[in-house]
């Protein structure tokens, strides 16, 4: 963790305070700086989505659901 320094506006200082808490402010601007600046890890979100066997079942009928539709195949 590293420790950074910013000015923000008396009015933005305010409402974070209000709003998110003192001792908050650091996670709620972490988290919502987060998706724009660190790039995800696709490789462990896709195998963490693999392991998932209930997930997997349902894509699995969904994706034969599909190419049944699309061949016009009984069920």
């Amino acid at each position: 963790m590293k420790k950074l320094t910013i000015s923000v506006s008396d009015d933005v200082y305010a409402g974070l305070h209000q709003r998110v808490g003192r001792r908050r402010i650091s996670r709620f601007l972490d988290e919502l700086a987060r998706p724009h600046v660190v790039a995800p890890d696709l490789s462990a979100a896709y195998r963490d989505m693999a392991e998932d066997q209930d997930r997997e079942c349902e894509a699995r009928e969904w994706v034969e659901a599909v190419v049944a539709d699309a061949t016009h195949e009984p069920r």
